[in-house]
């Protein structure tokens, strides 16, 4: 047995040592085996590198070359940072010191607990790749979401308060649910829906303030003026001695929130690292507003780009639709005029179908030419007060009265207290007759067409929802162009003039799929007209 009694000294020692001779272990201090949680004669009789595979495997990859290379006279940096895993299984990070034995063939080492720094460590690395990642998020709930699992990662506790005019609200959290649960039963209300304001807070409103972190070595008794007795007392119970962190975060100047984080391990390091990572959940929310209005900036300039395409070809078809109106009426006239004159004549059967055919024919074709005019003619509202519910209740009488419902059932949802608008009766009567109309043509027998009216912020929100086949995303992008359709007996006027008369209006019209199939046109019109009339033809 190797002699060892001339390091008894160390023996008192709290930090763990271990003397090495050779491949083997000499001498290891009580708080080394403690450490280890093994016996001495368990170290002695175990080769260096099987307590190097067995203690520290995080770090075998490098650790065992470095011994093999000082068998060989290669010197070792000093100090060394080690995970050792000790009793229990946990692993910690220590700094391993080298020194000289007593012996010249000795060596000797000190392990100093570094948990601390290797934590710190860590949570700045964990910190900036989270960083990283908020950078690529395009929503705001995903740039909180991401942030506060990044930090509960750590073993931290985190809300993410914001402000909500006067008050403040939960947002985004990771906390014991135990507690979450107490708190609300005590509030009686889920804890997002609770609403605290601003003035019951003044430890966040100090750090709103002065735009600075607030650390609390005791996060409860700062509580004290705010969360109930009772709730304080449980949470001291399962945590006593927890520190916290309200870290502020502001987003283009403005206040947004807190970034509200506690833990028994939070340290003043840690917690000025937590504090420059709320600022960079800032600066990701900057970026994700930036990108919501570039991408609203480039919508705008599409709808600008398409409206224009769309009045350029207006402007072609008007010159064109005034050569039409006037070859093309003027005979028109005139055969109508004859067809009348010959139905007063005594015809035979088939004369007289002959006739009646040649009418319907001839008024078929004057209402075409009719729907081209109402394409390219300029529209310039003259608004007055209107009823936008008595509105679409009248249009839908006029097809009952013309018996041009056929089979099609039609419903009305009418949302109470609507606004009055300020439009065009004649122009907007117009344009949902032409949507009536599309939608009772494309419904199958016994089909529903549901008509709605209901007020948004925005103004009137007029929907008209049909049970045909639908429009497919191809066909939605041209299906307010002239002279589009999808029916073999269509014209595509109709939805080019409820496209006009919109716009006009200043409003917007889309189309989408319905609930259960079918197709869902939507109008959305401001109170006020914002007149915006199209170029028609010189």
């Amino acid at each position: 047995m190797l002699d060892s009694a001339e390091y008894q000294p160390l023996e008192g020692l709290p930090a763990p040592v271990v003397v090495i001779r050779s491949d083997q272990i000499i001498y290891t201090n009580p708080a080394m085996l403690t450490l280890l949680g093994i016996g001495l004669e368990e170290v002695r009789a175990t080769k260096l590198q099987e307590l190097l595979a067995r203690f520290t495997p995080m770090d075998r990859s490098w650790v065992e070359p470095m011994h093999q290379g000082r068998a060989q006279g290669e010197s070792d940096p000093d100090p060394v940072w080690l995970r050792v895993r000790v009793a229990g299984g946990q692993e910690r990070a220590y700094s391993v010191r080298q020194g000289s034995g007593l012996r010249s063939e000795d060596r000797l080492l000190m392990l100093l607990d570094v948990e601390g720094e290797a934590s710190m460590r860590r949570l700045t690395e964990a910190l900036v790749e989270a960083a990283g990642e908020l950078v690529r998020c395009r929503d705001e709930q995903a740039v909180l979401e991401m942030a506060v699992e990044a930090i509960h990662r750590q073993g931290f506790f985190v809300t993410v308060m914001l402000l909500e005019g006067d008050s403040l609200i939960h947002g985004p959290m990771r906390q014991d649910p135990v507690q979450v649960a107490a708190g609300e039963r005590l509030y009686g209300q889920p804890i997002q829906e609770i609403r605290f304001p601003r003035s019951s807070m003044p430890h966040l409103e100090e750090v709103l303030t002065r735009r600075k972190a607030a650390f609390h070595q005791d996060l409860f008794k700062m509580l004290e003026t705010f969360h109930a007795a009772e709730l304080l007392a449980q949470m001291r119970r399962a945590y006593p001695a927890v520190r916290g962190l309200d870290a502020p975060i502001f987003v283009e100047g403005e206040p947004y929130g807190i970034l509200a984080i506690h833990g028994e391990t939070l340290t003043p390091t840690s917690a000025a690292t937590l504090e420059l990572f709320a600022r960079q959940v800032g600066g990701a929310l900057e970026n994700v507003r930036h990108h919501r209005r570039a991408a609203a900036r480039l919508a705008e300039l599409s709808r600008l780009q398409s409206e224009l395409v769309a009045q350029e070809r207006l402007t072609v078809l008007g010159e064109a639709a005034g050569v039409v109106a006037h070859e093309i009426r003027n005979p028109l006239g005139a055969i109508l005029n004859a067809a009348a004159v010959l139905k007063r004549d005594k015809l035979g059967p088939i004369g007289a179908s002959a006739v009646e055919m040649l009418e319907e024919e001839a008024t078929r074709l004057d209402a075409i030419v009719r729907d081209l005019l109402d394409v390219v003619r300029p529209l310039e509202p003259r608004p007055r007060p209107l009823h936008p519910g008595e509105l679409a209740r009248r249009t839908l009488e006029l097809f009952r009265e013309r018996r041009q419902l056929g089979n099609v059932r039609v419903t009305m949802d009418e949302a109470p207290e609507l606004p009055t608008l300020q439009a065009d009766e004649t122009l907007l009567q117009l344009a949902l007759e032409n949507l009536m109309r599309n939608a009772v043509q494309a419904s199958p027998p016994g089909g529903e067409v549901r008509v709605a009216v209901a007020r948004v912020p925005e103004g009137i929100r007029l929907t008209v929802e049909d049970e045909g086949p639908g429009v497919s995303p191809a066909d939605a992008q041209r299906i307010f162009e002239p002279f589009f359709t999808t029916r073999t007996t269509g014209t595509g006027l109709g939805l080019a003039v409820v496209r006009r008369v919109v716009v006009a209006h200043g409003g917007t019209v889309s189309v989408g799929q319905r609930p259960g199939g079918g197709a869902r046109f939507e109008l959305r019109l401001p109170l006020q007209v914002e007149s915006r009339p199209l170029p028609h033809a010189p």
